[in-house]
């Protein structure tokens, strides 16, 4: 006589198939990806950590190092709704949100009617957000926090799922309005966009200025996208991750932190950024192919999701310290 199988067993089993499945799925989604975007893999992969983590991405970096074209690839691969906006000093609020227009049917019936703007999308693109007024800062980084927008007392949902990735020009400052601390928080990763190395840039030149250029092909589709996303979430984490990601949290904040920094923080990260770690690290071991993060994933995300989130004081700026210094001595203590 065959025995039935427990509950517990096969809910198990169908975790694992889900695992699987969406292992596989990941990698040939940054396979995908890579084979259109040269010589940017660590900013690929932390792009791909971003929207797997359900999160939105700040992309920090000069022109015309294919970060436009990063978030096209990322939909098309993705299988999400792209949609881009160049922010401007004088872009409105209502530009990105939507505004309501006064219609008048054939018996001469008037009624107000809601058009969605561009931030009803799965992923948008914000290209040089700090060029925006900080009123329309807010209204967009409202929509990333909340999910949803509210016009004339309506609200109004944004599509699932919702991925924000923002673009900044670091040289450029001229006319801009910085985000605040408290917006920047708000952002999971931040992302710096650097030069491509000497045989990146040489395959660029190569197959991008031909008759034919390689098109990103869709990989994986919204539900499966959505699946990753919830599997994330489920991922173990380990004791020693915990204590890891603790660790250097706290360890990077100017009260009761670690005495090598402490004395040179104006502000430091919160529980915010133990949340963005604990996620970044499990959506990195899943498009590594591993399913429980580990402390080589705390180490290599400790950059990205500290560095706005702290700021140098006077004093250590003056002697030359850095953020970005002071994050890899920390992570080199773990």
């Amino acid at each position: 006589m065959s025995q039935a199988t427990s509950p517990a067993t096969s809910l198990d089993d169908g975790i694992v198939a889900t695992a699987e499945s969406c292992l596989e799925a990941v990698g040939q989604a940054r396979e995908a990806i890579h084979g259109v975007i040269f010589g940017q893999e660590k900013v690929v992969d932390l792009a791909l950590v971003t929207i797997l983590s359900g999160g939105h991405g700040l992309l920090v970096g000069l022109p015309g190092l294919a970060k436009t074209k990063l978030v096209e690839t990322l939909g098309t691969v993705l299988g999400l709704d792209a949609r881009r906006v160049q922010f401007t000093p004088d872009l409105m609020p209502s530009d990105i949100l939507g505004t309501e227009i006064l219609e008048e049917d054939a018996e001469r019936r008037r009624a107000f009617r809601f058009v969605k703007g561009p931030v009803f999308t799965q992923l948008l693109m914000a290209d040089e957000i700090n060029r925006a007024s900080p009123r329309t800062q807010s209204a967009l980084l409202q929509a990333m926090q909340e999910g949803h927008v509210s016009v004339a007392g309506e609200r109004h949902d944004l599509p699932r799922p919702f991925h924000v990735l923002a673009t900044q020009n670091p040289i450029e400052q001229e006319g801009t309005y910085p985000l605040p601390e408290a917006q920047l928080d708000r952002f999971l990763l931040e992302i710096d966009v650097g030069y491509p190395d000497r045989a990146a840039e040489r395959r660029i030149l190569i197959e991008t200025t031909g008759a034919e250029e390689h098109r990103p092909v869709a990989v994986m589709s919204t539900d499966q996208l959505m699946t990753a996303q919830r599997l994330v979430r489920r991922l173990p984490v380990g004791e020693a991750v915990v204590e890891a990601i603790l660790d250097l949290v706290r360890a990077a904040r100017p009260h009761g932190g670690d005495p090598l920094v402490k004395d040179k923080l104006l502000w430091g990260p919160g529980p915010r950024a133990s949340q963005a770690l604990t996620l970044a690290a499990r959506a990195r071991a899943l498009i590594e192919g591993r399913v429980a993060p580990s402390v080589a994933d705390v180490k290599a995300l400790a950059e990205p999701v500290l560095k706005h989130r702290m700021a140098l004081n006077y004093a250590a700026r003056a002697d030359g310290e850095t953020i970005e210094g002071l994050i890899a001595k920390l992570a080199e203590k773990l």
